[in-house]
């Protein structure tokens, strides 16, 4: 198969589809590699380098997409990207569709094969492909809930680990999945009072043995997540379901009762975000204020930091991407992983959580691919 690597184009995303360890065993499958010239400059990798591994260069992203049977990026396809898809091509990539029913409808009139990482599931369930970008984006938001309580960016002026004779930051973290874990445990190393909140009580316990007590648990009903928010000095979103967009657990009215200058930083904007009051920011403009409290809102955390980023990220994508490269739609129908990646084929919506956030109609990977 024909493989395309773009260069990214949304702001400040620096990381690249394939890097030259993984378009070497793309070619080493009997794949050919296209990449657009200089695709991999913002983590760090030259033309010259993929060239020697064997894939080749094309001057624009047009070629790219006139010529490659299944285009591999990191984030979702902008606009002047996705009116030059084409039925029968496949698009592997972040894709975020829940709370993007503009690119859906431009991904389901191009009438291509789009399969997001985000709702890839793995062989024991979990989302492999979303994982290495969760454990990132977690480390990091514990880096910008630090920076933006810094006073010249409007916030409280408080250290997050405090020092000898002075009280360190309250960390509240909702949501104990990857994300969450990643951020608490940053968190805990600089020495912040941290508190997790979860519905689920096997997360919780399995939280509490792993930090042994170097953190607080807590069930994420109402009246805990208001508590826990209101006396916060940083909060963490980092709830997730699955194609879904995420639940708006901290509302307009409660930013009142919040303390002055405190931060919300959502890494769930890429789904919509879980504070009322997010809209998607980006590395350039970062934050912005809303009733005396600071947002961090960027939608692509770990496109700051692309080459740990782009390297995690190929890790896990590579043995899927090959094998779409194999076997097309048939691999598929083969992988209940991959199908549960697929979210539009040839104009359906087919991933039942996707389609309920747009108020589209779903029609089944099996049939769709059928048909």
């Amino acid at each position: 198969m024909r493989v395309g690597v773009l260069k990214e184009i949304k702001v400040h995303e620096y990381r690249v589809g394939l890097t030259p360890e993984a378009a070497r065993e793309y070619v080493a499958a009997g794949h050919e590699v296209l990449i657009e010239t200089g695709a991999g400059a913002g983590m760090g990798a030259l033309d010259a380098d993929y060239v020697a591994v064997g894939a080749k260069i094309a001057a624009s992203a047009a070629e790219i997409f006139a010529r490659a049977q299944m285009i591999v990026k990191v984030k979702e396809p902008q606009p002047s990207e996705w009116v030059q898809l084409r039925e029968g091509q496949i698009l592997f990539t972040y894709l975020h569709l829940a709370p993007d029913r503009r690119q859906a409808e431009g991904l389901m009139a191009s009438g291509c094969t789009a399969i997001a990482y985000e709702t890839v599931l793995g062989p024991h369930g979990g989302l492999p492909l979303l994982a290495p970008m969760s454990e990132v984006a977690g480390r990091l938001s514990i880096e910008a809930a630090g920076s933006a309580l810094q006073r010249q960016n409007g916030g409280r002026g408080i250290l997050l680990g405090g020092v000898p004779g002075v009280t360190p930051a309250r960390v509240v973290v909702l949501g104990g999945g990857v994300v969450g874990t990643h951020a608490a445990r940053m968190a805990v190393g600089l020495g912040a009072e941290v508190s997790v909140l979860d519905r689920s009580l096997p997360r919780l316990r399995e939280l509490d043995t792993l930090f042994q007590g170097r953190i607080r648990t807590r069930y994420a009903s109402t009246a805990a997540i208001e508590a826990e928010v209101f006396a916060a000095d940083a909060v963490i979103g980092a709830v997730l379901i699955p194609g879904a967009s995420a639940p708006k657990l901290v509302t307009k009215p409660m930013l009142k009762q919040m303390k002055p200058g405190a931060v919300l930083v959502d890494v769930a904007i890429d789904q919509g975000g879980c504070f009322e009051t997010s809209h998607p920011t980006t590395h350039a403009e970062p934050i912005y204020v809303v009733d005396g409290i600071v947002h961090y809102c960027v939608a692509n955390m770990p496109g700051s930091v692309p080459h740990t980023s782009s390297h995690a990220l190929n890790n896990a994508t590579l043995p899927y991407g090959l094998a779409l490269a194999a076997g097309g739609p048939a691999a598929i129908l083969a992988d209940p992983g991959l199908r549960a990646g697929l979210n539009v084929h040839r104009g359906h919506v087919t991933h039942p959580a996707v389609a309920a956030s747009l108020g589209l109609s779903v029609q089944a990977p099996e049939s769709a691919l059928a048909a």
